[in-house]
Parts: C-alpha cells; structure tokens; sequence
C-alpha cells in the first residue's frame, strides 16, 4: 500500500475527531463512583459482559479469567471495538485496556479462517509477553491459533509458526515490520490493528516502523489505539490512521488506588519468607495473584515450591516466555 492511503484517511477527518485527551465537541464527561472521570463522545455504556453479545465460549473464557463486571473502559470500548470502529483510549495500566482490546480482538477473529485477522503491537517485548498471557487465557475455549512475534527470538522459527495458521499476531515494531518485508507475515486478511502503549511506542522511536507497517494493512483495516498520554505524535497518528473514532478518556489525575489496600510484612530470615507466605494464602482469601523476586533462580525455587504445595502455579523469567 502507498502513501496515498495515509492521504486517503486524513481527509476524512474533520475537527470534531480530535482525540478526546483535548475535549472534542460533543464530548461527555461523567463522575464514577470509583472515584475517576470518564469522558468520551459516546454515550453508551454496557455494564454486563452478557449483555455485549459475546461469543459464548468467549464469554466462558472472560468470568474464568475472574472477571465478575466489566471496568469503567470496558463498557464503552468493547461493543465499538467489536462492531468495528475506530476507537482511541486514553487510560493508565490499571484501568483495563489490555483485556478491552483482548476481548474484542477475539470476538472479531473467525477461529475458521486460518488467515492472520488481527494485529497487536507493543512497545516491549515484556509487555507483548504480558498481552498474550492475557488473550490465551481470555481465549482458552475458542480455536483461535496466537504467535508472539518479538525481537531476540529465532527469525526462521516465526518464519515457520506464520505458515501454520496464525490468526492473531502480538509483537513489537521491529519483528513485525521484519517478518513483512520479508513476506513471512501476510496482511491482506488483517481486519483489526491495536496498537498498545502508543505513546511509548513513539517515543522509542518506532515510528517509521509504524508507518511502514500501516501501510501494508487493507484500507478498511479497523485501528485500535491506546496511550497514557497524547502528546503531538500520538495526535498526528490518529489523524493519520483513523477515522471517526469513538474516543475514550479516563483523567490521568482522578486515577486512583481507591480499594487497594497495602501491607508489608518484616521477615527476619530468608528460609521463613516461603512459611510466611503459604501463611498468607491459608488466612486471605486469594484466587489470583502476582509474586515478584529478584533473580531468576528465585522466581523457578518459588514456582517449584508452591507446586509442590499444591498450588497452580506459571513463571515467567527473563527472555523465557511460559
């Protein structure tokens, strides 16, 4: 595709489509009761999953992944993103953004077509890492095939994995561009491209790749963006990349920890921190948790432990995906 497409998307736009991190017209602003504001040009808003009209098996992955209620972005992104339109959130890590362009990546992939339908890109490989536990796991009762497409990794082993029906492909800019040029990674039958942590994208200085990426996508191809900020070279790609968006802005400074309650326990020896913790689990009802240690042989000590205490347990350590 040529730079006439880029063209081509900046003339449909008009004033109103200023991404709503600046206050479009007609845009709504609306006080949640969890203490952070959310404004937006649209007004509708789903606050059940089952009310989405979800995949079923979608929906079976969604409340085993934990989810009971949709977040504050989730009730206004995910139908738009499903539906098929542009849309532009502003939001922090915490407000829900991975599983809201998870959830509707995997609604709008047709597990039957062996094609690659959509396209995640991220600014890290940590972070692409991280979008694909998530979708796997929102994902584990539905036929869809994923492949994390990532720099330090075998190039001849995604050449290899892309042959064999992929369907959804999560990577950073410089592995992705790559395995296009070299036309291991088919666009045509892209239909959904998301672009996560925008900003930092930019500013890692991706850009270049970004557009050259854009530019092999169809036409039509719909554009998800997320970023925490929108500084002028996020804005220049909105106007580049999208049309019409619905634009989603949770304020940076009414983010809150608002519920989040934070403890620390001193533990004089290092033998007694495992005691301490399987302590933990038998007071606190937990059912989903995150531990981090400082080196790796930790992180696979602790993981061998609590598997052998039963508990259900994955690791993930530097340059290992598991």
């Amino acid at each position: 595709m040529s730079d006439a497409k880029l063209q081509k998307k900046d003339e449909v736009k008009s004033e109103e489509n200023i991404p709503v991190a600046v206050t479009p017209n007609g845009s709504t602003s609306q006080q949640m009761d969890d203490g952070y504001t959310i404004q937006s040009n649209t007004n509708e808003v789903i606050e059940s999953f089952d009310n989405m009209n979800l995949k079923e098996l979608l929906l079976r992955g969604i409340y085993s992944f934990g989810f009971e209620k949709p977040s504050a972005i989730q009730q206004r992104a995910i139908v738009p993103c499903c539906t098929g339109r542009d849309v532009i959130a502003q939001a922090q890590s915490g407000t829900g953004k991975t599983a809201t362009f998870s959830v509707s990546v995997l609604q709008r992939v047709d597990d039957k077509d062996p094609n690659v339908q959509a396209l995640v890109m991220a600014p890290t490989r940590e972070l692409a890492q991280q979008i694909m536990l998530v979708m796997r796991a929102l994902g584990e009762y539905l036929e869809v095939k994923f492949h994390l497409c990532i720099g330090g990794t075998s190039v001849q082993d995604d050449q290899r994995k892309l042959q064999g029906g992929i369907q959804v492909i999560v990577g950073t800019p410089g592995r992705v561009n790559d395995m296009i040029q070299r036309e291991s990674l088919k666009t045509k039958n892209i239909k959904m491209f998301v672009l996560d942590e925008a900003d930092e994208m930019l500013s890692r200085g991706f850009k270049d790749q970004i557009y050259d990426v854009f530019k092999s996508l169809p036409n039509d191809v719909q554009v998800v963006l997320l970023s925490a900020t929108m500084p002028n070279d996020v804005l220049e790609v909105t106007k580049k990349f999208m049309r019409n968006p619905i634009q989603i802005l949770i304020k940076k400074e009414e983010l809150t920890l608002e519920g989040i309650r934070q403890f620390f326990i001193y533990i004089e020896r290092e033998e007694w921190k495992f005691e301490t913790l399987c302590d933990l689990y038998d007071t606190v009802n937990i059912t989903q948790a995150v531990i981090f240690a400082n080196t790796r042989r930790k992180v696979e000590e602790l993981a061998r432990n609590m598997t052998n205490k039963k508990f259900t347990v994955s690791f993930m350590v530097c340059r290992k995906f598991f």
